[in-house]
C-alpha cells in the first residue's frame, strides 16, 4: 500500500472514529435528557388487591381491567362542601392535559356509596366533564370500598359521628392525597393536592410526569 492510500485509510479512520463519537454522544444526552423529562424511579409502594366495584355507567370494573393502564386515584364525596370540589377540578385538569396517546386512567372512589349511586356519580362528573372512557367513578358496598380504598390504595373515609358534623354535608374525613399505580397494579406514588403550600400547578406536572415514566414501563 503506497503512502498516498496509507494517508487517505488513516483519514477515513479518524473521520469513523469521529462519527462514531459523535453519535455516542448525541445517544448519551439524548437518553440524559429523557431521564431528566421523566424524573426519578417511583418506588413500589404496594400491591393493589382484586376488587369488584360498579362504575358511573352501571358496569362492573374489576382490577383487571385496569391491568395494563397507569392510573390515578383519589377518594370523594358527591355531597362533599370542602376538598372534594377542588380534587376533582384538579383531576379534571390532569385529564385535560393527558395526551390522547396515553391510555392512562383517573380513578375516583365514593367514600359515600350508600348516597353516591352509578346515576349520582354519572351526573357528578358531568359537571366535571368526566370522560367515561377516561375518568372512572366507582362506589360498591361500603366494604368494598374501603378494601381498595384503605388497604390498596392507603386512601381513608372516615364517617363522623353525627355530634361532630358542623353542617348536614359534613359526613366524611377522608384523604386528599392522589395516588398513581402502574400497569402491573403495583402503588407507585403518593402526591398531596391540598395545603397551604401546595402548588397544584406542580403537582399536575410532577403526576404528569409519574404518568409518562411508567408507561414508558414494560
Amino acid at each position: 500500500m503506497n503512502r498516498p492510500v496509507r494517508r487517505l485509510v488513516g483519514v477515513l479512520w479518524v473521520v469513523w472514529t469521529l462519527i462514531f463519537a459523535a453519535i455516542f454522544l448525541a445517544f448519551l444526552l439524548a437518553n440524559m435528557k429523557l431521564r431528566a423529562f421523566l424524573g426519578k424511579p417511583l418506588p413500589v409502594l404496594g400491591q393493589i388487591n382484586n376488587f369488584t366495584l360498579t362504575n358511573q355507567l352501571g358496569q362492573t370494573v374489576t382490577l383487571a381491567d385496569l391491568r395494563g393502564h397507569v392510573w390515578v386515584a383519589d377518594i370523594i364525596f358527591t355531597r362533599c362542601a370542602g376538598p372534594c370540589l377542588k380534587m376533582s377540578r384538579q383531576m379534571k385538569e390532569l385529564q385535560q392535559s393527558l395526551p390522547t396517546t396515553s391510555t392512562a386512567k383517573l380513578v375516583s372512589l365514593t367514600t359515600d356509596p350508600g348516597f353516591d349511586t352509578p346515576p349520582v356519580l354519572k351526573a357528578y362528573g358531568e359537571r366535571f366533564g368526566a370522560d367515561a372512557g377516561r375518568w372512572i367513578f366507582l362506589t360498591g358496598s361500603k366494604q368494598e370500598v374501603a378494601n381498595l380504598a384503605t388497604n390498596s390504595l392507603k386512601l381513608t373515609g372516615i364517617e363522623k359521628k353525627p355530634e361532630e358534623r358542623e353542617s348536614a354535608v359534613d359526613l366524611f374525613i377522608h384523604s386528599t392525597i392522589f395516588v398513581i399505580v402502574d400497569k402491573g397494579a403495583q402503588l407507585r406514588g403518593i402526591f398531596q393536592t391540598t395545603g397551604e403550600d401546595i402548588d397544584p400547578q406542580k403537582v399536575k406536572k410532577e403526576i404528569q410526569a409519574a404518568i409518562r415514566r411508567l408507561e414508558r414501563e414494560r
